[in-house]
C-alpha cells in the first residue's frame, strides 16, 4: 500500500493540465461535438440540407472547442475568452457564416464583417420571417453559426473547468431549444435525434463519473499487484454489461415515449407566431380584373412559357376571403405569404401532399402584362430571374406554399423573364376521393353572402354519402343547369364582377348566365357554406387543341384567362373543380316578335244619324237590365267556375290525404307539447326529434337508448349533432332524475327541440324536406309502439291473473287492467 503525494488534487482542469494525458480530452471533446452537431441538425430544413449549412456548424465546432481548450489550459479569465471568441468570429466567420459575402467563400471583406456584425441583432429576424429554405446569404448562417459556436464555447468551459460535468450538458439543451424554435416547422428525423442525444449524454456522463472515480480513488492509494487480478476485471465486466443496459433501456424508453408524447400536428415554432412583413390589401384581387382580360385584352399576348406539360394550367393566384364585394387573398388564412431566401431552393413541398414524379421547368417572358402576382404553375420549387431586373425581383419574392403562389412586390413587367422548377401533386380519381374527408384548414368566414347561397347549395350539393359526391353535386349542378357568357358583344346579356348583388342574382335567376368569375365564387361559397373548405384559383389555360407544339413556347392571351375552385381532402390536399359550364353552352334568345306594318290612317266619313229606339209603355226597364245583368254573369262567370271545378274536385282528392297526414303530424306536436305530465312532455320532445328523423329516412335502432338514438341522428345529420346530442342527456336527466320539470324548464326545452327541428331540416335539401313533411314513416312507427305497449299491458295483465287464480286470490273486476304496481303513471313515457 502506497500513498499519493498528499496536497495534490485532480480534478476536471488536471485533464488538461501541462503534461497531463490528451485522452480524457479527446473523448470530452468528441462527446460534445457529437451533441451540439446533433442539436444544430434542427435547423438542417430551415437551410434546406445546403451544403454551406454544414460546413458552417463544423466549422463553428472546431473553432469553439478549441478556444474553450485553450481557456482551460492556460487558465484564461473571462476578458481573454470574450476577447478571443470575438476575434475567432471576425477571423473565421466570414468563411463559415457569410461564404456569399467574403471573398473568394473564404476571405474577410469589408461586406462579409458587415454582415457578421448587423447579424449578431438583425439575422434572428430574417430567419424567421424568410420562407425556408432561407438560403445562405444575407447573414443567414450567422444563426447557427452563433448558436453552435457560443453552446461550443460553453460547453467545454463547463467540462474542462467545473468539478460535474452534467453542466457541460445545459449549452447543449439551450442549442436543442434554439433550433427547434427558430427551425422550420418540419424536421428531418426529430425521434432518433432525440434518441442518439440521450444515449450519448448518458454514455459521456457514465464515463466522465468514472474517470472521476478513478482519480479521487488515486489520490488515497495505489493498487496492490495481486488486486489487478480476476476481481478487477470481474468489476470492470459488471460496470460494462450495466453500462450497456442503462444506454440500451434509455434508448428504448426514450423512442418509446417519444411518438405518445409527440403531437400529431405539425410542431409550432417562432415563425408561426410572427406575422410576415407583407400587407396583401395593398394589391388588389387579380379576380377583379378577370373581365378586362378577355373584353379589353383578349388578343393581347401576356406572356409566352416553355415547358408545361399538356393539359396543365398556368396559376396567378389563390383566393380565400369574401367580404361581399371581392373574393381576395387573406394574409393570416392556411397559408401566408413569407419573404423567400434562398430562390433556388424553394420548399414548397412542405404544403402537407406528395408529388407524383412529373417535374418540369418552365420558361415565362413577361410581354403585355404587368402585375406583382407571378405567373407559375403547379408547385414552385425553385426559381431563377435574369434580365437587368432579375435580381430585384428575386430579392422581393414572397412565395406561399400552401397555394402555391408567389407574389414580388417589385412587380413583373414587359421583358422580364425567369425559370421555374417546379413539381405537380398527384391527380386523384373520383373513387380515390370516395373514402376521404374534408381536411381541417383554417380559412377565414364569408361575410356578406347572399341568402340565394345557402338556398341552393343544399339543393345542387345532394345527399351523397362520401364527402366527393356533395361536391361533384355542385360542380355538376352548377355546370348542367348555368349557361356560359362574358357579356360582350353579340353574347347573351352577362354583368361582370362577382359581388353579393351579382352572385344573387346568378343563382336566383331562373336562368343562370355567367363566366367562370361568376361561377367560381358561387362554387366556393356554397362550400364554404356547407362547411367545405374552399378557395377560388385565377390563372391562364391556353387551348391546347390550338397548340400546334406543345414543347415551344406557347402564347397567352387574355382570352386564355380561367378561374376554378378547389377543395382540400384529407391526404390528397387541394383537388380542383370545375364548375363553369362548357363555353359554347349559350342560352338561347328569345324568338323575335314580327313587327306590324302600319295601315296608312284614312279619314273615316261621320256615322249616319240614328233613330232613337222606342220603349214599349209595358216594360219595366229595371227588370230588363237586372235580367240582362244575371244573364251575362252567368255568360261570363258560368264557364270559368266549372272549369275551376274540374280542376278543384282532382286536387282536394289527391291533396287530401296529405292535409290528412298534415294534420296528424300537427295534432302529435300539439299533443306532445301541452298534454299529459311535465316529464312525458319533456320525453315527447325527444319524441318530435325521432319522428323527424324516421321521415327523412334515418332508421333509430328500437330498444336503444336516447343517447344511442343521438348518436344515429348526429351521424344522419352532422349539422344538429350538438342540439340532439344535448336534448338526449337532458331528457334522460328529466326521466330519471327525482322531482317534476318546471314549466320554464319544459318551456325551454321545447324551444331547444324546435330549433333542433329547424336545424335537421335546413341541412337537408328542400325536396327532401317536402317528401319528410307528408312521410308516413313516423305515423307508421307511432301506431306500431302503440300497438306493442298494448300488447305488454295486456301479456301483463294476463300474467298476473294467472298468478292470482295460482295462488286462490280472487280476480279483478272485469275491464280493470294491472299496470304492475309499483310503476307510476306519470313517469310512462313516449319512448317506454
Amino acid at each position: 500500500m502506497s500513498s499519493a503525494t498528499p496536497g495534490r488534487r485532480r480534478g476536471p482542469a488536471a485533464l488538461l493540465a501541462p503534461g497531463a494525458a490528451l485522452r480524457p480530452a479527446v473523448l470530452d471533446a468528441v462527446a460534445l461535438g457529437a451533441l451540439l452537431w446533433l442539436a444544430a441538425l434542427g435547423f438542417e430544413t430551415t437551410f434546406g440540407s445546403h451544403p454551406r449549412f454544414f460546413v458552417s456548424v463544423g466549422g463553428a465546432l472546431v473553432l469553439g472547442l478549441a478556444i474553450a481548450a485553450a481557456g482551460a489550459r492556460w487558465r484564461l479569465g473571462e476578458p481573454w475568452m470574450i476577447g478571443l471568441a470575438v476575434v475567432g468570429y471576425l477571423v473565421a466567420g466570414p468563411g463559415l457564416a457569410a461564404p456569399v459575402e467574403a471573398g473568394a467563400g473564404v476571405l474577410p471583406t469589408p461586406d462579409a464583417w458587415r454582415v457578421l456584425v448587423f447579424g449578431v441583432v438583425q439575422s434572428w429576424k430574417d430567419v424567421l420571417t424568410v420562407a425556408p429554405p432561407v438560403g445562405v446569404a444575407r447573414g443567414m448562417l450567422v444563426v447557427p453559426f452563433l448558436c453552435v459556436y457560443l453552446g461550443a464555447i460553453t460547453a467545454g468551459t463547463l467540462a474542462w473547468r467545473v468539478r460535474r460535468a452534467v453542466w457541460a450538458l445545459l449549452p447543449v439543451a439551450v442549442v436543442v431549444v434554439a433550433a427547434a424554435a427558430l427551425g422550420a416547422d418540419t424536421t428531418s428525423w426529430p425521434v432518433l435525434r432525440g434518441v442518439a442525444v440521450v444515449l450519448v449524454a448518458v454514455a459521456w456522463l457514465a464515463w466522465r463519473r468514472e474517470a472521476g472515480r478513478r482519480a479521487a480513488a488515486a489520490t488515497v492509494s495505489a493498487a496492490e499487484p495481486g488486486l489487478l487480478g480476476e476481481v478487477a476485471r470481474a468489476g470492470r465486466r459488471r460496470r460494462l454489461v450495466g453500462g450497456v443496459a442503462v444506454l440500451a433501456g434509455a434508448g428504448l424508453l426514450t423512442a418509446g415515449i417519444a411518438p405518445a408524447l409527440a403531437p400529431a400536428a405539425e410542431r409550432t415554432v417562432v415563425r408561426d407566431a410572427l406575422v410576415p412583413p407583407l400587407d396583401l390589401h395593398q394589391y388588389p384581387s387579380p379576380l377583379m380584373s378577370f373581365r378586362q382580360y378577355v373584353k379589353d385584352r383578349k388578343d393581347d399576348v401576356l406572356f409566352t412559357v416553355q415547358g408545361l406539360p399538356k393539359g396543365e394550367r398556368v396559376r396567378l393566384a389563390a383566393m380565400d376571403a369574401y367580404n361581399g364585394v371581392v373574393y381576395d387573398v387573406d394574409d393570416a388564412s392556411s397559408g401566408a405569404f413569407a419573404p423567400v431566401g434562398d430562390t433556388g431552393a424553394l420548399d414548397a413541398a412542405r404544403a402537407g401532399t406528395g408529388a407524383d414524379g412529373r417535374r418540369a421547368t418552365l420558361r415565362f417572358t413577361i410581354g403585355d402584362f404587368s402585375s406583382p402576382w407571378l405567373p407559375g404553375s403547379g408547385r414552385i420549387r425553385g426559381a431563377a430571374f435574369d434580365g437587368p431586373r432579375g435580381s430585384a425581383i428575386g430579392q422581393s419574392l414572397f412565395s406561399n406554399a400552401d397555394s402555391g403562389t408567389a407574389l414580388t412586390t417589385s412587380g413583373v413587367r414587359h421583358g422580364d423573364s425567369y425559370t421555374l422548377d417546379v413539381d405537380y401533386p398527384e391527380t386523384y380519381s373520383h373513387d380515390q376521393l370516395a373514402p376521404l374527408g374534408f381536411a381541417d384548414v383554417a380559412l377565414p368566414d364569408p361575410a356578406n353572402v347572399p341568402e340565394a347561397v345557402a338556398a341552393r347549395a343544399g339543393d345542387l350539393a345532394g345527399t351523397g354519402n362520401a364527402a366527393v359526391d356533395r361536391v361533384r353535386g355542385l360542380e355538376q349542378g352548377l355546370a348542367k343547369y348555368g349557361y356560359f357568357s362574358h357579356g360582350l358583344e353579340g353574347q347573351t346579356r352577362s354583368l361582370s364582377g362577382h359581388g353579393a348583388a351579382r352572385i344573387e342574382a346568378l343563382l336566383g335567376a331562373k336562368t343562370m348566365v355567367g363566366d367562370d368569375e361568376q361561377y367560381a365564387v358561387a362554387m366556393a361559397l356554397m362550400a364554404r357554406n356547407l362547411g367545405i373548405p374552399a378557395r377560388v384559383v385565377m390563372g391562364f389555360s391556353p387551348d391546347w387543341n390550338a397548340v400546334k407544339d406543345p414543347a415551344g413556347p406557347i402564347r397567352i392571351t387574355g382570352n386564355d384567362v380561367h378561374a376554378w375552385v378547389e377543395i382540400k381532402f384529407e391526404r390528397a390536399g387541394w383537388v380542383p373543380f370545375n364548375p363553369t359550364p362548357e363555353e359554347n353552352k349559350e342560352p338561347l334568345p328569345p324568338p323575335k316578335q314580327p313587327l306590324a306594318k302600319p295601315k296608312p290612317q284614312v279619314l273615316q266619313p261621320p256615322p249616319p244619324p240614328q233613330e232613337p229606339a222606342e220603349v214599349p209603355p209595358e216594360s219595366d226597364p229595371d227588370a230588363l237590365n237586372t235580367d240582362e245583368n244575371k244573364q251575362n254573369t252567368h255568360q261570363e262567370w258560368g264557364p270559368l267556375l266549372a272549369i275551376a271545378l274540374t280542376v278543384a274536385i282532382p286536387l282536394v282528392v289527391l291533396l287530401a290525404p296529405l292535409l290528412l297526414i298534415a294534420a296528424l303530424k300537427a295534432r302529435r306536436y300539439r299533443r306532445r307539447r301541452r298534454d299529459g305530465a311535465p316529464v312525458q312532455r319533456i320525453s315527447g320532445g325527444w319524441s318530435e326529434v325521432l319522428s323527424l328523423a324516421a321521415d327523412l329516412g334515418t332508421r333509430v335502432p328500437a330498444g336503444a337508448t336516447r343517447r344511442e338514438h343521438a348518436a344515429t341522428v348526429a351521424g344522419a345529420f352532422p349539422f344538429a349533432a350538438t342540439g340532439t346530442t344535448t336534448l338526449a342527456r337532458r331528457a334522460d336527466a328529466a326521466v330519471f332524475a327525482g322531482g317534476e320539470p318546471t314549466e320554464d324548464q319544459i318551456a325551454d326545452y321545447w324551444s331547444q327541440v324546435d330549433a333542433s327541428l329547424a336545424g335537421i331540416r335546413g341541412s337537408v335539401p328542400r325536396g327532401r324536406r317536402w317528401r319528410a313533411r307528408f312521410s308516413l314513416r313516423s305515423l307508421r312507427e307511432d301506431g306500431r309502439q302503440r300497438r306493442q305497449r298494448r300488447r305488454a299491458l295486456r301479456a301483463t295483465a294476463r300474467a298476473a291473473a294467472a298468478q292470482r287464480r295460482a295462488d286462490g286470490a280472487p280476480g279483478p273486476s272485469r275491464g280493470a287492467v294491472d299496470t304492475g304496481g309499483d310503476r307510476s303513471p306519470a313517469r310512462m313515457t313516449d319512448d317506454e
